[in-house]
């Protein structure tokens, strides 16, 4: 993958308002069962969503695929519990969600995990968004999105150039 050339900060504001958005969307998708947060990025839309749609059963599943700003193998670090795998199997309504789907291998994993779940994301890039239902912003695949928790509070300097 090639290193991202563009930046997209997200603030808390923001994210809170595309988490609600996302949850608007899915209101007629459901009712759902339970919700399955990929972690550690879907943690916090999933905990937006849940009250929102007044869901009561969040499930996670920990897939690690990032190191800051590199991509690299996906690897399982925590399943999701047999009892939410049966439930999808038996037709019950599971909702997948996540921070963001970028080039897909995230999104595939949890998808082979979850086949007949609603898969959710608050942004795509292109690569990936054929493997979630419903999302609320697309960026470009070249942009790095740089989350709230992933943020301090710094001087940015203007667009083009000068300090005046």
């Amino acid at each position: 993958m090639s290193q991202p050339n563009k930046s997209f900060p997200v603030s808390w504001d923001q994210f809170h308002r595309d988490s609600r958005a996302l949850a608007w969307r899915l209101t007629s998708e459901g009712p759902f069962h339970a919700i399955v947060a990929i972690t550690r990025g879907g943690l916090v839309p999933a905990a937006i969503i849940a009250r929102e749609l007044n869901i009561r059963v969040v499930e996670s599943v920990s897939v690690k695929s990032y190191d800051h700003q590199a991509q690299g193998e996906v690897r399982v670090l925590k399943s999701i519990s047999p009892e939410l795998v049966t439930a999808d199997a038996t037709g019950e309504k599971l909702l997948i969600i996540d921070d963001l789907v970028d080039t897909g291998a995230t999104a595939r994993a949890v998808r082979d995990m979850l086949p007949n779940a609603h898969f959710a994301t608050v942004y795509a890039k292109p690569l990936g968004r054929e493997l979630v239902d419903t999302f609320i912003t697309e960026v470009s695949q070249d942009t790095w999105i740089y989350f709230p928790w992933d943020l301090d509070f710094t001087y940015a300097p203007p667009i083009t150039g000068g300090t005046d």
